[in-house]
């Protein structure tokens, strides 16, 4: 396990100014399909963390459980194999529930840790998997999770679509925290419902090591006027059990996924990253006041936006395939309260933001 000794300090931070949050985003490898083993990996970088007093810990899509890159899991157009059924239900074994035991260990790491946790897993209900992020406070406390709303290409084949209840941000005492997965982060209209509740902390677990990627990354940061932590993990063939089908060869040396996780600022400024080819935490200093600063010029859901022109609005409904009339009142929305307000926004104005969504007949915005 190696580190990023590069931390960096934000220039004029000192008293009366917005707090500084100690991030850490941790590029590493997991032990695939197998939760229990992964757990111990988590507990090993939280522990390198605790020691460099980070607040904030970011871990890659799909670390608990796996990313099966490579992996076609006996798939074509109108054929499934019998060994891909078997490598799926290896897969789905391997998955978490939510909550369960394993997000009950998340929540004892992080207050150990004494550091606020975004870790994505593969999360299971039913037949079906999700690729999900889950967040938890420095205390261990479960702040809630965020389905994949748009698996990419073939994850299609073993992960189902997230609905938009799970569309949120998180107040937290370091700032309002939120993710967006993988691909997501080139769906114009996700990221705007995220700027709408404030994000100010976008934590983008990813499977993309490409140099695009980390352009898209820095468009993010300058465009949302927000801090993004961008997590990829750093994984080898031999990461993979020996009996797992793999089209990148035998040598356990080969790298599947490179990387590039990266730490950005308001303005676009890389602060860590990117790095390639090895596991290491990335750390950085976040001056939070550097947000205002940033939105002087640009807001892109407020005084740069033409509600007059262009609106959106966000279902973020709990959908399920079967309702009866006892599921819809005791529907996971039906505890959420019905109006939502935008941080920058009362609840007399907030018919004028320029995005619009409904939980029931409320505005998107955040729990109170």
């Amino acid at each position: 396990m190696t580190s990023d000794d590069s931390t960096y300090n934000s220039p004029g931070a000192g008293p009366g100014r917005a707090g500084i949050v100690r991030a850490g985003v941790v590029q590493a490898a997991p032990v695939p399909f197998d939760p229990v083993a992964t757990l111990r990996v988590v507990e090993r970088w939280l522990s390198e963390a605790a020691e460099r007093n980070r607040d904030l810990v970011v871990f890659p899509e799909a670390f608990i459980g796996g990313y099966p890159k490579g992996s076609a899991f006996g798939g074509v157009v109108g054929d499934r194999t019998t060994a891909g059924r078997e490598e799926f239900a290896r897969y789905w074994n391997g998955a978490v529930e939510v909550p369960g035991p394993v997000t009950d260990r998340l929540g004892e790491l992080a207050a150990e840790a004494g550091t606020h946790l975004v870790i994505g897993v593969v999360e299971r209900e039913y037949g079906t998997l999700y690729c999900t992020v889950l967040f938890f406070s420095d205390t261990g406390a479960f702040l809630g999770k965020r389905r994949k709303l748009m698996p990419t290409g073939a994850e299609r084949m073993i992960w189902g679509f997230g609905d938009g209840s799970t569309l949120e941000v998180h107040p937290t005492k370091l700032g309002r925290l939120g993710a967006v997965i993988c691909w997501e982060n080139m769906m114009p209209a996700t990221r705007m419902a995220m700027y709408a509740q404030g994000i100010e902390l976008y934590c983008a677990p990813t499977a993309d090591s490409r140099d695009s990627h980390h352009a898209t990354m820095r468009h993010i940061a300058q465009e949302g006027r927000c801090f993004v932590l961008a997590a990829n993990q750093c994984l080898r063939v031999g990461d993979f059990p020996p009996d797992h089908p793999t089209p990148y060869g035998d040598d356990p040396e080969q790298l599947i996924s490179r990387g590039g996780s990266s730490i950005i600022g308001p303005l676009g400024e890389v602060l860590a990253g990117p790095v390639l080819d090895q596991e290491v935490l990335l750390t950085a200093d976040l001056d939070m006041a550097l947000i205002t600063r940033a939105r002087y010029d640009f807001d892109p859901v407020g005084h740069y936006a033409r509600p007059d022109i262009f609106r959106l609005h966000v279902d973020t409904t709990v959908r399920r395939a079967v309702q009866t009339n006892d599921s819809l009142s005791a529907s996971p929305s039906a505890d959420l309260p019905n109006t939502f307000t935008p941080s920058r926004a009362t609840p007399d104005d907030t018919t004028d933001m320029s995005i619009l969504s409904q939980r029931s007949s409320g505005s998107l915005g955040h729990r109170p």
